[in-house]
């Protein structure tokens, strides 16, 4: 099997866990990971050959692009304290701890290579955390704050990684420098990242297509982080700029069918990208196990000590910060979002999986110094990385569905259903208004209005029945009632209609793009029904 041959696999894996996971109740990054480390013990699987200075590019970028179209600036902003405790601070603080264990206890690690590790090992996979979150029926809160969390330690880890593979590949170090360093890469990244999402948001009101718009929007990440990295800033941040500018501005509300589009083009990048990222976690495992011949106990025994560190601090960094939290949400009376319970600090802890990031960083790592000679240890750092990949992505991603039931952690149904009231009376209230807006300028038929004024009621109380009173519940349900029964014999008819545009394009008398255009004003007639 060639290494062409095997990424097809991967991408097969990828659409096959998704489903499996659903049925066995466990995450598809998770099943992933052991597919890939059960083909890397197959005789037949060739190693894989990625060249380190492509992983990163290649890997991070679409998948940050992908992570912020489930949050938004707003969201980003109200939970500002909590992601710099988690994301930031937390982020330091396991780099700094993780490098003078690891320093101490692994000989030949020089100090920029022991920081380049702690950096690497230090982010919480956002990826592992929301996919295995997002199934077990968590508050949506707790989810929120794992993917901003995951965003944002990327960006802090990854550039505390450059600055301190920068010192291991020179061979000098300067704290000034590197401080000054830091600031220059986070300005140029958020200047370069504004300027093109400003630029995509002109070329999106160009291009009317839905096919072409999407198109930029995969070329726009890739762009943001190559570009960020010539001017020397740090290439995700400008990612997470430009897309965060992308999702707030270039929002056209009548734009259904690029909106439709592009929601289902992005979650299938996600989902083939982030499985084929966690099934080469398991192929390099072969890779990495190679390299450690004879020293089977004592490098498992330096990848032991690390996993411990980055655990123990994990917690030992959440219990007090997230009841500094609280505190202050209750002092100032703010709406962010922040564990509420003990239990809810502990499932946030044992969610810290390390995941794409970290392998990504640790194969990037460059073979050798500016000086010609083998960069330090970097054999015992992949090694250490990985096992910290595994055991927490393994361990605490197969348990972690086990403890949230345990701990009996659950969504706030309440909260929702409380928002989605919110949300049907808005909904309602625009609707009436803008129809007075147009009889105060249309000649409208009495009955004409009624049936439009009727029509807003039932969108609102589709989307939330509690706001529907007693005396017209009946009512509405009656009519809800009749428009399914209608709507279940209409997307009978539009089946059979489609049978026959399909027959019709295989008749040589037709033409296939006829057909094809008949046939997409039925698919979009059908999707207005669902």
């Amino acid at each position: 099997m060639d290494q062409l041959a095997l990424l097809f696999a991967l991408i097969l894996g990828c659409v096959v866990t998704v489903p499996l996971g659903e049925r066995l109740g466990l995450p598809a990054p998770v099943l992933m990971t052991l597919l890939g480390i059960v083909l890397a013990l197959l005789p037949f699987i060739p190693n894989v050959a990625v060249q380190p200075d492509f992983i990163l590019p290649l890997v991070l970028p679409p998948l940050l692009y992908a992570a912020v179209q489930r949050t938004s600036w707003r969201q980003f902003l109200a939970n500002k304290r909590a992601i710099f405790l988690l994301a930031v601070a937390l982020v330091f603080v396991t780099t700094a701890v993780v490098a003078v264990v690891a320093h101490a206890v692994v000989p030949n690690l020089t100090v920029a290579g022991a920081l380049v590790l702690g950096a690497l090992v230090a982010p919480p996979d956002p990826v592992a955390a929301t996919a295995v979150a997002g199934k077990l029926g968590l508050p949506r809160r707790m989810v929120s704050l794992l993917e901003g969390e995951g965003l944002f330690n990327d960006v802090t880890a990854i550039v505390l990684y450059h600055v301190a593979l920068l010192a291991a590949v020179s061979g000098s170090f300067s704290l000034p420098s590197a401080a000054i360093a830091l600031v220059l890469s986070a300005v140029v990244a958020v200047a370069v990242g504004l300027a093109l999402g400003w630029v995509a948001n002109k070329l999106m009101g160009l291009l009317e297509d839905p096919t072409l718009q999407v198109g930029l929007t995969l070329l726009m990440p890739f762009v943001a982080y190559v570009l960020a990295e010539e001017f020397h800033g740090s290439g995700v941040l400008a990612v997470l700029t430009s897309a965060m500018f992308l999702a707030e501005h270039a929002v056209d509300p009548d734009d259904v069918q690029g909106r439709l589009t592009a929601t289902a083009f992005w979650e299938v990048v996600d989902t083939l990208i982030t499985g084929v990222a966690f099934g080469l976690i398991g192929l390099e495992l072969h890779n990495v196990t190679s390299t450690a011949e004879r020293r089977w106990q004592t490098l498992l025994g330096y990848g032991a000590i690390v996993v411990a560190v980055v655990v123990v601090v994990r917690l030992l960094w959440l219990l007090p910060a997230a009841w500094l939290a609280k505190r202050l949400h209750q002092r100032r009376d703010v709406d962010e979002d922040i564990p509420l319970t003990w239990q809810e600090t502990v499932v946030m802890w044992w969610a810290g999986m390390r995941g794409v990031a970290s392998v990504a960083l640790a194969l990037a790592i460059p073979f050798t110094v500016d000086s010609g000679k083998d960069f330090p240890a970097r054999d015992e750092i992949l090694f250490i990385a990985f096992s910290v990949v595994l055991a927490t992505l393994l361990i605490q991603g197969l348990t972690l569905p086990w403890l949230v039931r345990r701990l009996r952690v659950s969504a706030d149904a309440a909260r929702e259903e409380a928002m989605e009231r919110e949300l049907a009376h808005r909904v309602l209230a625009a609707g009436r208004q803008r129809l007075r807006e147009i009889e105060r300028v249309e000649d409208l038929p009495e009955e004409l209005v009624q049936l439009l004024a009727r029509r807003v009621y039932d969108l609102g109380a589709r989307i939330s029945p509690d706001i529907v009173d007693e005396d017209r519940r009946e009512a509405h349900e009656q009519r809800v009632e009749r428009t399914r029964h209608a709507q279940r014999i209409e997307g009978e008819l539009l089946s059979a209609a489609r049978r026959e545009v399909l027959a019709a394009r295989s008749d040589p008398e037709f033409d296939p793009e006829v057909a094809d255009r008949v046939l997409r004003h039925l698919d979009m007639r059908s999707l207005r029904l669902r």
